[in-house]
């Protein structure tokens, strides 16, 4: 567990309390459903509503001797309901009960995920329209390629974004389903009109057909949304962290007024967060392994996935709760250097301009391989002088003969890279 990064109602879910209170509705509605159908009387069903609970301590103590945590539960509800908790439980087996309860918890938790999503979303949104049209420098392979905006680049963390909400939105969806079938899913001492009943009652679907327990490619479904949306946490972490590079510096992690950034260099300012964030993206990863090989059970049931379960979905639910929280909180503080980013622009003399000018030199006439071979001797020539691009080609009366310098201003011209920037933010919908 990772109690120290867990807000308030994400800890909660996987208290023992919480999931005590969510076994011990299940109980009640299924004793509500076999009151309809005849099984349970109606002064029982009272007295259950009216006296069933439980203390956590006392189930504990229980468990310690039985060393089952359902027949501890049931004991200890039992203590609190007298007699009529004879219909209690009827015709279930635990994992009726561990299941459905476990779904439950799984949608509460991912409700908050869809949340924090789209709190990212809305910063990253923020961020994307306020510097739509700063210019900055595009890098491949990390190396300066040509120019983009950093609205731009900040659209493509909305959009990535979008579609990490789908995948939340889908494993909600694998997920919202439960079970009451009895020992080996046969219905044979229970009527699935119990079992649809409680779903029901809960927001869950009764699964189609179920063994003993609800079949864990559901579960790993849900976890392999929760990786991939800690991958996107980490790809964005690990952008804002090398934009923050001294050689780069055109972002920064907020740094506050009282905080230090090193033990022993007064002058640190580092981007702690992206880094911790890019650390737990590594955990989900791992986590998401866990739940694929929870999937190959034994038969009508196993319980090899139940221990493992009891670690990676809450782990992985509150680490990417945290990721998500710490991923908003820096894009919203995120300190923007247009001025850095223009100098950057300018660092390699024009040459970010030299496809326009490769372009250009066919629409002239020239042969590709002529015009690149042209344009590649003047770009490692202005790399290696520190000369412009512009005037290296100025100088070249080959080039000149077919070119003005009207021609020259276009090509190096920055808006160029500009124009399509309004059509693709309407086509992420900013």
């Amino acid at each position: 567990m990772i109690p120290r990064y867990t807000r308030p109602e994400m800890g909660t879910i996987w208290s023992d309390e919480n999931r005590f209170a969510v076994w011990l509705k299940i109980e009640i509605l299924a004793c509500e459903a076999m009151n309809k159908l005849g099984v349970v009387p109606a002064a029982d069903l009272k007295r259950i509503k009216e006296r069933a609970a439980f203390s956590v301590k006392r189930i504990n103590k229980i468990e310690a001797k039985v060393n089952h945590d359902v027949i501890a539960f049931l004991t200890n509800v039992a203590e609190h309901v007298g007699p009529s908790s004879r219909f209690i439980h009827r015709g279930l087996t635990s994992s009726d009960v561990l299941d459905t309860a476990l779904a439950v918890q799984m949608l509460q938790a991912v409700d908050i995920l869809i949340a924090d999503v789209k709190a990212v979303r809305k910063a990253a949104a923020a961020k994307a329209r306020k510097f739509k049209y700063t210019p900055m420098i595009g890098r491949s392979h990390g190396v300066h390629a040509e120019p983009i905006t950093f609205g731009l680049k900040m659209a493509l963390m909305y959009d990535e974004f979008g579609r990490a909400l789908t995948r939340l939105e889908a494993a909600r969806a694998i997920i919202r389903v439960g079970q009451l079938s009895g020992a080996v899913g046969t219905h044979a001492h229970i009527d699935p009109f119990v079992e649809k009943y409680v779903c029901g009652k809960l927001g869950l679907k009764p699964a189609a057909i179920s063994t003993q327990i609800l079949q864990r490619d559901r579960h790993a479904e849900y976890m392999s949304a929760l990786a991939l949306v800690g991958a996107s946490v980490d790809r964005w972490a690990t952008e804002f962290r090398h934009l923050q590079r001294t050689e780069v510096l055109e972002v920064e992690e907020y740094f506050g007024k009282d905080q230090k950034g090193s033990s022993a260099m007064p002058h640190k300012k580092n981007p702690i967060t992206g880094e911790k964030l890019c650390g737990l993206a590594r955990l989900l990863r791992g986590n998401l392994v866990a739940a694929l090989e929870n999937v190959a059970l034994w038969h009508e049931r196993d319980i090899s996935h139940s221990s493992v379960e009891r670690v990676i979905l809450p782990d992985s639910t509150i680490a990417l709760d945290h990721m998500l929280v710490n991923l908003e909180k820096l894009v919203r503080n995120l300190v923007v250097s247009p001025v850095r980013m223009k100098e950057n622009l300018d660092m390699t003399h024009g040459l970010i301009h030299s496809q326009q000018v490769l372009l250009m030199l066919t629409q002239v006439g020239f042969t590709r391989e002529q015009a690149y071979r042209m344009v590649q001797r003047h770009a490692m020539s202005a790399w290696e002088t520190r000369q412009s691009l512009r005037g290296l080609i100025e100088a070249d009366s080959e080039i000149m003969e077919k070119v003005t310098a009207s021609d020259l201003d276009k090509v190096f011209d920055l808006g160029v890279h500009f124009r399509d920037v309004a059509r693709t933010f309407k086509a992420v919908g900013l």
